[in-house]
């Protein structure tokens, strides 16, 4: 058996066809663009790149965008203050701080100041217990990303065992919370796995659903999967490897090659999970245009 792939980029250039259609709907009748504020503070480049991506992304969506970009050694005050600033622009409905910050600067801190309603990247405390209790609320963008890949690829989620590897606020944790919920895309048995879990494989191999996530190359292999799961690789991982030119490769959290032997679905690292990260951006700096504007 070999498994299916899932085409996250794809799927994600579909739902930013769908977004840039809805704001050309809103323009044509007179209505503004949604507005995004991405601030970058310092010349990390990997936080450049997707800045960059995420500008791109907007610009072909028809959204209205602005960039801060902030040296290295900005104060944490001064990035509050611009914080602040975006909060009462009318025109920005959604604020994006680019992470990390320089380690000067409290990160939670900051994105606790970010008005909720505007909190696009899902973060906010506010959005975190809205999300928990199964209120209207931003969700992250990744966890977000992966509920739609599920559902476009007909994938059933209710009443099957769903296994998270990794617990963090970013992607574990919401991604539980979005399984678990009622309605399409949820109604999972779920279970969260970390780095203390005792006998990972034991319970990975019960798995209709595995979510990888957890940021450790490669960890999960076929050995360890249910015939027939479904498998969604969220990590991101640079391997040392001489026989590249760059000196290394990326890999997922997933060994793609045993796993997918065993898998009936699979996304690929790249172009599964990732590319769908921007896509529910645009999505939730739509909503939240809609919310504050239409009402």
């Amino acid at each position: 058996m070999s498994a299916a792939m899932i085409d996250g980029k794809k799927i994600a250039a579909d739902i930013r066809l769908e977004v840039g259609s809805r704001v050309a709907e809103r323009t044509a009748r007179g209505l503004r663009p949604p507005g995004l504020a991405v601030v970058l503070v310092g010349e990390n480049p990997a936080s450049q790149f997707y800045v960059r991506s995420k500008g791109k992304a907007c610009k072909e969506a028809g959204f209205h965008s602005e960039q801060y970009d902030r040296p290295a050694h900005t104060g944490e005050e001064e990035l509050l203050s611009l914080v602040a600033e975006l909060n009462a622009n009318p025109a920005i409905d959604g604020i994006l701080v680019q992470l990390p910050l320089p380690k000067h600067i409290n990160e939670e801190r900051v994105l606790l100041a970010i008005d909720p309603e505007k909190d696009v990247d899902g973060f906010h405390p506010v959005n975190v217990g809205n999300l928990s209790v199964g209120r209207k609320g931003f969700v992250p963008c990744t966890p977000l990303g992966v509920r739609e890949l599920l559902i476009r690829s007909g994938i059933e989620t209710r009443g099957k065992f769903a296994v998270i590897v990794g617990r963090s606020n970013i992607v574990g944790k919401p991604m539980a919370q979005l399984l678990v919920a009622k309605g399409k895309g949820g109604d999972a048995t779920v279970c969260v796995c970390h780095s203390a879990t005792d006998d990972l494989p034991s319970i990975t191999r019960q798995a209709d659903i595995l979510v990888a996530a957890i940021g450790r190359p490669e960890i999960i292999t076929g050995e360890m999967l249910k015939p027939g799961a479904v498998v969604i690789d969220v990590g991101i991982n640079r391997v040392d490897d001489a026989t590249k030119e760059k000196g290394y490769r990326v890999c997922g959290d997933v060994h793609f090659e045993t796993a997918s032997k065993v898998a009936s679905h699979m996304t690929p690292v790249p172009g599964g999970v990732g590319p769908m990260t921007i896509a529910m951006l645009l999505h939730n700096t739509l909503e939240s245009c809609r919310r504050r504007v239409d009402g």
